[in-house]
């Protein structure tokens, strides 16, 4: 499926820039005989995508992936903003979404750990320094499972994450 996925992500990347749009993530999920094919979009000016832009883009992507033909199964196409715990895929997300929190899930232990839920420092090289309450830790880019931005509602608590 990741083959799959980068197949897509190169079709689609082109067509969303075209359309002043940000191709944040293309994920393949299901079984292989009726798969979902998500397609996560943003706007590039940084304010959210609209519901009017989500429905041209409705099109445009089912009509590139019909002309790529590169899904030979039935599937269903779903396609929507990354929401506000949105997925960090891209170097670019890391440098974007600094001084945000994050939980990162890792592919092996890091210290110990394969969950960390903290602040984002910064990108160093090809390293995510991560703030989790009083200790910082260095994950690397190819160590990362899966990363989305976490959203803390209604805590007071500045800089400080759980």
């Amino acid at each position: 499926m990741k083959d799959l996925e980068g197949a897509l992500n190169a079709l689609l990347e082109p067509m969303a820039s075209d359309h002043d749009l940000e191709l944040v993530a293309v994920e393949v999920v299901g079984h292989a005989g009726s798969p979902v094919v998500r397609v996560l979009l943003d706007s590039t000016s940084g304010d959210g995508i609209s519901i009017d832009a989500i429905l041209s883009a409705n099109s445009w992507v089912s009509d590139a992936l019909d002309a790529a033909d590169l899904i030979s199964t039935r599937y269903t196409l779903e396609v929507s903003s990354p929401g506000i715990e949105r997925p960090l895929r891209k170097r670019s997300d890391w440098e974007r979404f600094t001084g945000q929190d994050a939980t990162i899930k890792t592919n092996r232990p890091i210290e110990g750990r394969k969950t960390f839920t903290g602040r984002i420092e910064c990108l160093v090289e090809e390293d995510v320094l991560l703030a989790v309450d009083d200790t910082t830790y260095t994950v690397p880019l190819d160590a990362i499972r899966k990363a989305n931005l976490k959203v803390n509602f209604g805590s007071n608590d500045e800089g400080k994450t759980r």
